[in-house]
């Protein structure tokens, strides 16, 4: 059917419901909405959904959320396990509960117990929770550190991270057979409850989740020395992190927690913000302010799912506060934990391992050498670390010491498979802690890891397509670099070039190729002279395509001179494509 006939399908069907059909008629007289709500269906990828909130087969709304959970439910029911069950949890953001009860009422009635958590919980914390209530699979409603007018649906598996293969395209094929709205189930809740199929979960999977983190503190002696010295800032951003991340910092004795007061309650609408994305300087505006006036060691921000962390930190020297991206922050925690461990232990295990993503920086393998660990590559998506987690547990091999994202996430421990800010903000406010015993601050531990590791220094561009044309323009980026490859980028030469679509590593030089020993995926990355290289990726939750730029200089300043160089270089090229 043409997106006309499903628009007229969709308000005459008594399936649907009023309140859909009264909005669709508000936009009876503008066609070009109406063709992007049902020009397709919101598409079901590797990481679930996500999509603007709103009726029509391309948006997010019960009737979609239902339809891919139909899908989740009819690979469950195959998958052939005798006692199933799913985790549910989901955040601040509008129609969260409302979407998270359709998902449980449509795994009640295909028979599957729902574990549904109270009220809003982090994402980690959902991860967590799947392991230890032994489930078959997860279910979060949430869309990250999108726009208000966003949300998101994403699955995990029972190793408690998000779905990887065969499992992720074993759902997405369910979920696209499932063709009939009016076919799938639902029940009603009281006789979901009474079945015991919809279970309501809080209190114990918060303590348990606690007490898992609280085991990795590494100095305590450390925070007990300074506690009532070491100044905190933090906002939740109207998230889900407020209450885990205060808590956290209670129960290990930190007495100085600022909270920004117009931020700190749960608000699908982020009205402070907008844009309730921790790597945007504008998300911390009130945050910096409560920071000046309280003297503050350091800032913080979580995301609206607590699995990203954002941070500013003092320069003890010039009362300066420096923003630290997420390659940043995510080393200055992976170097605190990987060296603190070896101090109090005395070695590291013989197989142990740093994993980090594609685009991460190369500052982290810098770190694993001084070390003297693996340091091991995955592809971009928290899931996939969490996969090498599995590896290591199936296999009793590889000895997992940290992991980390570019785009502010890492994971201390293998208690979850997640990215988790709430354990990220307790371990940065320990190294805070541990450095200020020492007479320094988290900068000046930062510039000490430059100076011993070297001053790498790595940023993202990107460029918003939006829409129909805009998807295709994205695909024609990609295209055309892969059939016309650069010989250069600025004043770089491209030494190799991988292609992770095609599963090649070729040298420019010698044109001999290798495979890339990874999962395929449209991702073209070029590595440079001087130890710079770019990675060009489209995004699996924005319509934008990604730069990732990564330099290493002689100072901090070169570098970043450096990395603002390539990075207008970069887009000045791609530019040229659209």
């Amino acid at each position: 059917m043409s997106y006309r006939e499903i628009y007229n399908e969709w308000l005459s069907n008594p399936y649907f419901d009023e309140a859909a059909k009264a909005e669709l008629k508000s936009i009876a007289d503008d066609e070009k909405e109406i063709e992007d709500r049902f020009y397709t269906e919101l598409e079901f990828g590797t990481a679930g959904l996500r999509g603007v909130i709103g009726a029509g087969t391309n948006r997010m709304n019960i009737y979609t959320v239902r339809k891919a959970t139909q899908g989740l439910a009819n690979y469950i029911k195959k998958a052939g396990e005798k006692e199933k069950s799913v985790a549910i949890a989901y955040d601040s953001r509008r129609m969260s509960p409302e979407f998270a009860d359709e998902a449980a009422l449509c795994l009640a009635a295909n028979g599957i117990k729902a574990y549904v958590f109270e009220s809003l919980r982090p994402t980690p914390e959902l991860s967590y929770a799947v392991r230890r209530l032994n489930c078959t699979a997860g279910i979060n409603i949430t869309a990250s550190h999108n726009p208000a007018e966003y949300n998101g649906y994403k699955v995990y598996w029972a190793d408690g991270a998000q779905i990887t293969p065969p499992h992720d395209t074993g759902i997405m094929e369910e979920v696209k057979a499932v063709t009939d709205y009016s076919s799938m189930l639902t029940m009603d809740k009281a006789a979901a409850e009474e079945k015991g199929l919809y279970v309501t979960i809080g209190e114990d999977i918060d303590r348990s989740y606690m007490e898992e983190i609280k085991k990795l503190v590494i100095h305590q002696d450390a925070i007990d020395a300074v506690k009532d010295e070491l100044k905190i800032v933090y906002t939740p951003l109207h998230g889900t992190g407020n209450i885990p991340v205060r808590t956290i910092l209670k129960e290990l004795g930190f007495q100085n927690v600022y909270v920004v007061k117009e931020q700190e309650l749960p608000d699908g609408d982020f009205p402070t913000v907008g844009y309730p994305n921790p790597e945007a300087p504008a998300a911390y505006e009130l945050a910096l302010a409560l920071a000046k006036k309280e003297d503050a060691d350091l800032v913080l921000a979580t995301d609206p799912d607590a699995d990203r962390l954002g941070v500013y930190v003092k320069d003890g020297q010039t009362g300066e506060y420096h923003m630290l991206n997420g390659n940043m922050s995510g080393c200055l925690i992976g170097d605190y934990i990987i060296g603190q461990t070896k101090a109090v232990k005395g070695s590291l295990p013989e197989d142990g391992a740093f994993i980090r993503s594609i685009v991460t920086t190369n500052l982290a393998d810098a770190i694993a050498k001084y070390y003297g660990v693996e340091l091991i590559e995955v592809l971009t998506g928290f899931k996939f670390i969490g996969q090498k987690i599995l590896e290591f547990e199936n296999t009793n091999k590889g000895t997992y010491l940290f992991g980390m994202e570019e785009s502010y996430g890492c994971l201390p421990g293998t208690y979850a498979r997640d990215k988790d800010a709430v354990a990220a903000t307790m371990f940065l406010c320990e190294a805070a802690a541990f450095y200020k015993t020492q007479g320094k601050t988290l900068w000046d531990a930062m510039l000490d890891i430059y100076e011993r590791c070297g001053y790498y220094q790595d940023h993202v561009e990107s460029i918003t397509l939006k829409g129909i044309e805009g998807l295709e323009k994205i695909q024609n980026i990609l295209k055309t670099l892969r059939e016309e490859p650069p010989v250069t980028i600025g004043d770089y030469e491209v030494l190799v070039i991988r292609d992770y679509k095609e599963d090649t590593i070729t040298d420019t030089k010698t044109k001999e190729t290798k495979p890339t020993g990874l999962p395929k995926s449209n991702v073209l990355y070029y590595e440079l002279t001087d130890d710079a290289w770019v990675c060009v990726r489209p995004s699996g939750t924005e319509p934008k395509v990604k730069f990732y730029i990564g330099v290493k200089g002689d100072s901090l300043e070169d570098s970043m001179k450096k990395s603002r160089e390539l990075g207008s270089t970069v887009l000045a090229m791609v530019e040229k494509l659209i």
